[in-house]
């Protein structure tokens, strides 16, 4: 039999994450190259990045549905939980009976094959919540993609960028000049294109 935290070990997902987003270089909108005074060599082009730690602390409908996400998966856990415990009572039931000698053979036979079944039950519900858990949060996580994809292509045609960067602390990016920070800027513009804000005032 799993003790509990090993059953509930493959529901252990973490947090909600966020995927890095960039932009493709606007073909119609172009800047003339930019010379630098040092090298007099053409500059590569228009970077922002947005930081992503501060992104995940501060976008409400992020905020929103991770909270969903972690009472979603205490639920499961609880469920498992309720499942383990009775197979735990019913298998020490069985055992002080068979110690007992007060179950009959038959008897004997047909509670072990109950509690196989419950126990195989139970190896079922799990890999089940977890597939679904899973599922939950790759649409979310893609659903997510799709909105800062949507909103970044909207917003840069205006800054055109030839790419915005995530950035995150102890990631790939070691260094980040801050006035190249526009993380303020995207967090007000999805937390005023908000899909949870916009239901709720479509409602009115």
């Amino acid at each position: 039999m799993k003790n509990t935290s090993a059953i509930f070990g493959t529901l252990a997902l973490g947090t909600l994450t966020l995927f890095s987003c960039t932009q493709e270089k606007k073909e119609t909108a172009k800047q003339p190259a930019e010379t630098s005074s040092a090298t007099g060599t053409p500059s590569t082009g228009r970077i922002a990045y947005v930081n992503i730690d501060s992104l995940e602390a501060n976008f409400e409908y992020l905020k929103n549905e991770k909270v969903k996400f972690e009472k979603r998966q205490a639920e499961m856990r609880a469920e498992l939980d309720r499942s383990a415990q009775q197979f735990q009572n019913d298998y020490v039931a069985y055992q002080r009976k068979a110690q007992a000698g007060t179950l009959t053979q038959a008897e004997g036979e047909a509670t072990e094959k109950r509690l196989m079944q419950m126990q195989q039950s139970l190896k079922t519900r799990e890999e089940a919540l977890t597939q679904q858990l899973m599922k939950e949060q790759m649409e979310f996580n893609t659903n997510l993609q799709k909105q800062l994809d949507s909103f970044l292509a909207d917003y840069n045609k205006s800054k055109n960028y030839d790419y915005i960067l995530s950035y995150t602390r102890g990631g790939s990016i070691m260094f980040a000049n801050k006035s190249l920070d526009i993380t303020a800027d995207v967090i007000k513009g999805l937390n005023e294109k908000n899909p949870v804000k916009e239901a709720a005032e479509a409602k009115k």
